[in-house]
């Protein structure tokens, strides 16, 4: 399967630690891809909509993120936030090609 053009190659899904997050640039946008220990890929903005805090840094677990700046935590497959007042985060459509290659997808 080749990209479209709205699906942005990221590398080998080995790249990515588990129960991590790396940013990505893609598009034109940051954003952050995490490999949960569940084996789950989840792709967001990189940016914490409360202050642009770093989520690639945050703590992942339990198909969450918290951000290392205010504490927001965030749902990875929704993109809501638990237990306070915040913007919904952006999530991505992410994949791992038979290759064993990641695949975000913009649209």
């Amino acid at each position: 399967m080749s990209a479209t053009a709205t699906s942005f190659p990221l590398g080998s899904v080995d790249a990515l630690p588990v129960g991590e997050g790396r940013v990505f640039e893609v598009g034109g946008r940051q954003i952050a891809v995490f490999r949960c220990r569940s084996g789950a890929l989840h792709a967001t903005d990189a940016a914490c909509p409360h202050r642009g805090g770093p989520l690639a840094d945050g703590l992942v677990g339990d198909g969450s993120v918290v951000c290392p700046l205010h504490g927001f935590v965030f749902d990875l497959c929704t993109g809501d936030v638990k237990d306070r007042e915040c913007a919904r985060l952006t999530t991505y459509p992410v994949r791992v090609l038979a290759t064993g290659h990641v695949e975000v997808d913009l649209a």
